[in-house]
């Protein structure tokens, strides 16, 4: 039922009318003509009349009086981030796989409401465990409020455990097999049903410094990717499957090198996972000829697709960027922003070894014209002088020594001309060449991951001493990226693609306000915003009601 307004000549009339459905069609039927409505407004009857039905909606009394100031505000806790995060903690598995590690373990605290809290502070805010522990007070979380931090500290501990002798039987060289992988493997077969094998992985390494002292062997000096060659750090590296979906991660010492690794995870991946046949798809970091010799022996016989370093390896540099053929052509180039890259492909064979050169203009554009900027720019500063210009890296490759001076070397500009929007890969699949190159392209969705990592879920600063709590501590980054990556497939499913800053945000902004009024206790729920409604609808979960009353204990 709603109100009508029915002119007559000069003259408006109120009504209330009803819907109702006759003859396969809608239909409305006037209950009541109240009467004049300026003559109501005139006398307050339409007024009154409104306050005596709210009577009989506490809900609308109830938010009338809040906006008017006239409810006791209690407190205010955003309800958003549990009630999404907690339906999606359940359906990927991660709460049903911690609770069953913890069956016989004797806890006195609920470690798996511990680690929830964990991973949905990584989520939001980030930070310490330290940081997590004070965040719980301001958020809706059910079952952490007895939680303290040195609760936090002991999961995390849990979590990084070392497993006994008997389970170490897929360990790699740089670090033990922990409570972690039997959660990783227990996610794997928890979801195994959506895709029937892992045909093909995607592998890369970031490293993370400590601003402590750092573990006990974890902490180590190495090439450090953040640049900070002055502070010990540890190596963490990521394992995707092809839809891009968080399978494993690995933590080791921060002296591990990249072309150490890759072997070890593979043979690792066959026997935790129970897989057959894989293609392993890495970086050019992970590339060198131990490593390709180990992967093609006749007792492993892995695929793999492997970015080859342009410049340092001499068959590719002088053979393969040397040899003659036609491109093909993947996608053309674009009129729109939103369309894909312009690539180019083309298969090289050297010695019965496969390798993919790949093209794409725009970027091969971009590099002529930066490169002509800076050796116009190099001209005028050697009018000048060239002592200032030798320690400059930028500038320094296209110099040559002449006989008094450094002058501009015409056959480097040349030879780096080669390397324009190009970039070389090497695989022993047998995908066709434009698979091979759309396969590394989505290596991408790493790099998305150590992004997100070193960004939304940054571990700093690390408080942990101990090896096996610094484990815990980085692995609830890993499950925070299990939560999102779920989170984010359904939102494309629907139709949907956000900034994950806008739906952090607007998640924190729904919230619960709890009042009273009347000598009763209320919850009221602020306006879903943004993102909001589209999120939730993804996940699977109903906003809850805009007023709720909370029955006394």
């Amino acid at each position: 039922m709603f109100f009508r307004r029915k002119k007559s000549g000069s003259r408006v009339y109120l009504q209330v009318v009803e819907n109702r459905w006759e003859g396969g069609r809608s239909k409305q039927r006037v209950i009541a003509t109240l009467g004049r409505l300026d003559q109501l407004q005139q006398s307050g009857q339409l007024e009154g009349l409104l306050r005596s039905g709210a009577k009989f909606c506490e809900s609308v009394v109830l938010l009338a009086a809040h906006r008017r100031g006239e409810t006791t505000a209690m407190h205010t806790r955003p309800i958003g981030p549990t009630m999404v995060f907690e339906r999606l903690w359940r359906e990927t598995g991660c709460q049903k796989v911690i609770c069953r590690l913890l069956e016989d373990r004797k806890f006195e605290f609920p470690v798996e409401r511990a680690v929830f809290l964990t991973v949905l502070h990584r989520l939001f805010i980030s930070g310490s465990d330290r940081a997590a522990e004070k965040w719980k007070e301001t958020v809706d979380i059910d079952g952490v409020d007895e939680l303290q931090l040195h609760h936090l500290y002991r999961a995390m501990a849990w979590l990084g455990e070392a497993l006994g002798e008997e389970q170490q039987f897929a360990a790699t060289p740089f670090a033990p097999r922990c409570t972690k992988d039997l959660i990783e493997e227990g996610l794997f077969a928890f979801r195994r049903d959506l895709f029937t094998n892992l045909d093909l992985v995607f592998f890369d390494t970031t490293s993370i410094y400590f601003e402590g002292e750092g573990g006990q062997t974890l902490g180590e000096y190495g090439h450090s990717k953040d640049h900070r060659p002055d502070l010990k750090q540890m190596v963490i590296a990521a394992v995707l499957d092809g839809e891009g979906r968080p399978v494993c991660c690995e933590l080791w010492p921060g002296n591990t090198t990249d072309v150490t690794t890759l072997v070890p995870i593979v043979d690792r991946l066959r026997n935790r996972f129970s897989i057959g046949q894989i293609c392993i798809v890495a970086d050019r970091g992970m590339i060198s000829a131990k490593t390709i010799d180990e992967l093609e022996s006749p007792q492993r016989h892995w695929q793999y697709i492997l970015g080859a370093r342009m410049r340092k390896q001499k068959e590719v540099s002088d053979e393969v960027l040397s040899r003659g053929g036609r491109y093909r052509v993947v996608h053309p180039s674009r009129t729109k922003r939103k369309e894909p890259s312009p690539l180019k492909v083309k298969e090289v064979v050297v010695e019965e070894r496969r390798y993919v050169v790949c093209l794409n203009e725009e970027e091969a554009r971009k590099d002529a014209h930066d490169r002509e900027a800076i050796v116009a720019a190099l001209r005028e500063q050697l009018k000048q002088g060239d002592k200032s210009l030798v320690g400059n890296r930028g500038y320094r490759k296209y110099l040559k020594r002449g006989r008094a001076k450094f002058e501009i070397d015409a056959a480097k500009i040349k030879q780096e001309s080669r390397y324009d929007g190009k970039w070389v890969l090497r695989t022993n699949s047998d995908l066709p060449a434009v698979d091979v190159a759309l396969k590394y392209k989505q290596l991408w969705m790493v790099e998305h991951v150590f992004r997100s990592t070193k960004s939304i879920l940054e571990t700093r600063p690390i408080w942990h001493k101990c090896d096996e709590a610094i484990r815990g501590h980085v692995f609830c980054s890993f499950l925070a990226l299990v939560l999102r990556k779920e989170l984010e497939d359904r939102l494309q499913a629907a139709g949907q693609k956000f900034e994950w800053s806008d739906i952090t945000r607007d998640l924190m902004n729904l919230q619960y306000a709890h009042v009273k009024q009347d000598g009763k206790s209320f919850l009221l729920r602020s306006e879903s915003q943004g993102t909001c409604g589209s999120v939730f609808a993804a996940a699977g979960v109903a906003l809850p009601p805009t007023v709720q009353q909370i029955e006394p204990p």
